[in-house]
């Protein structure tokens, strides 16, 4: 989608990730490349999912550049908070940073995750997972995300299904908990 761009740099493999025990108690910090080497560091992380007045989620395309699923689709945002920085405060600094968004989020729940990318290197994350509601037209970063797009849930269902597009593994580990365990909160999104 042609939308304003936007070319500011947010983030960077030297950046100071949390370091977090099996319970997301901080240990300590480590730079972000480190963490992201061999099978991965566990570190504190944040997803964030998007829905307009239609129902529709907002996906973004991860920038061609990025270490770790090049090019995959993902949901709205996916980032890390600084040390010392409330996680819902990192969570909507985020969303303006790499959306242009003003958002609200809401928390729904925490979960430990591992998933290797080729040789490359793997996340190792104690993410917690966030919703929120938007209605404006994102102003992209290019320097994170290479396009977006809007879609309703049962043809995001269908798109994972089919698995013809790349999808990002934290993506589809997290939505289908959104459509599951998370479906009465969904519902007060995806139903205006």
């Amino acid at each position: 989608m042609i939308d304003e761009e936007r070319h500011e740099v947010v983030s960077s493999e030297d950046e100071l990730l949390i370091l977090v025990d099996e319970h997301d108690q901080q240990i300590g910090t480590l730079d972000k490349s480190s963490c992201h080497d061999g099978h991965g560091r566990l570190h504190r992380a944040f997803s964030l999912f998007v829905f307009n007045r239609k129902g529709e989620t907002l996906l973004q395309q991860r920038h061609p550049d990025k270490r770790l699923w090049p090019g995959y689709w993902s949901n709205a945002c996916c980032s890390h908070p600084r040390n010392g920085e409330v996680i819902e405060d990192a969570v909507v600094r985020r969303a303006e940073q790499e959306l242009g968004l003003s958002v609200a989020p809401t928390f729904l729940y925490k979960f430990q995750y591992r998933e290797s990318f080729r040789d490359v290197g793997s996340e190792f994350e104690h993410c917690s997972v966030f919703i929120a509601s938007g209605d404006s037209q994102p102003k992209i970063n290019r320097t994170e995300i290479s396009d977006w797009n809007w879609i309703s849930p049962s043809d995001l269902d269908g798109e994972i299904q089919r698995s013809e597009v790349l999808f990002t593994p934290w993506l589809k580990l997290e939505w289908k908990r959104l459509r599951t365990e998370f479906k009465e909160q969904m519902e007060h999104f995806t139903n205006p």
